[in-house]
């Protein structure tokens, strides 16, 4: 299955939160506790935060500072993109708190505000961008340059954030680089450390990942197959797609039969 997806079903259960509060008398905070995706059609279908919702609820905010609380493992890059680009364009000064995970498009998401805090043992993420795509070999090819582009804006973003080179930016990005606190502070990817270390780090299902670090593991016990096989179902059954037959598998013992029939046809032609 398709790792973005993937991320999403595995998920979907999980703790959620999306919430605008008013922290004081001319501040606002921002829960962004949830996946992100691009629409509200999209979050009825899979859960998660919508780009369009997050976006009117920003330009509601008249405070003066804006405190962004973010723990999510990623999602859809143009939603976060949507995000970014309303956070920038608020008067506000803003705050970003990574309070355990910002990875994927949460972590370029969370650099759109004036100051970065990261709590002790949170974690940014970065890595090359992912899609879904069908089609002959010149939809693929298109598809694939269409990726190279948004990897490319992604390598401006945090370089302009970081001050780090792009061909760094580049390679930790191929190779799905997970920052802890104080790297992320030396890297420039974050102000300073601050806050309390979360209570659960494994709040995420992040087993669409390749290098999860061993403290952002999920304490529960990964789905079994059959689990994230229904999950998959339910998700196709909400999009109206009909999920593909499952397949017979053959009886062994009716096949070893059928093999030892064929071998004794041939010796009798022999």
């Amino acid at each position: 299955m398709h790792q973005l997806m993937r991320l999403m079903a595995l998920n979907k259960s999980s703790a959620r939160r999306f919430e605008v509060v008013a922290s004081a008398a001319d501040e606002a905070t921002i829960y962004l506790y949830d996946v992100i995706v691009a629409n509200q059609t999209e979050a009825d279908w899979y859960g998660g935060v919508a780009a369009d919702s997050f976006v009117k609820s920003l330009q509601g905010i008249t405070a003066s500072t804006i405190h962004l609380r973010i723990n999510s493992p990623g999602g859809d890059v143009f939603g976060a993109r949507a995000m970014e680009q309303a956070l920038r364009d608020h008067p506000a000064r803003v705050v970003s708190h990574i309070d355990g995970v910002a990875a994927s498009a949460a972590s370029f998401l969370s650099l759109a505000a004036d100051e970065i805090e990261i709590t002790p043992g949170g974690f940014f993420m970065i890595h090359k961008a992912w899609t879904m795509a069908y089609g002959n070999s010149d939809d693929l090819t298109r598809t694939a340059a269409v990726l190279e582009q948004v990897d490319e804006s992604l390598v401006g973003s945090y370089v302009a954030a970081t001050g780090q080179s792009a061909d760094d930016i580049r390679a930790w990005m191929a190779d799905e680089t997970w920052i802890g606190a104080e790297e992320a502070v030396n890297l420039g990817f974050a102000t300073r450390v601050a806050g309390q270390a979360p209570a659960n780090t494994g709040q995420w299902d992040l087993s669409a990942y390749n290098k999860t670090p061993a403290p952002l593991a999920k304490s529960a016990a990964p789905p079994r197959p059959a689990d994230l096989a229904e999950s998959v179902r339910a998700v196709l059954a909400e999009m109206g797609i009909a999920p593909p037959a499952a397949s017979v598998q053959p009886d062994p013992g009716e096949a070893e039969r059928a093999h030892r029939q064929r071998l004794l046809a041939l010796q009798q032609r022999i």
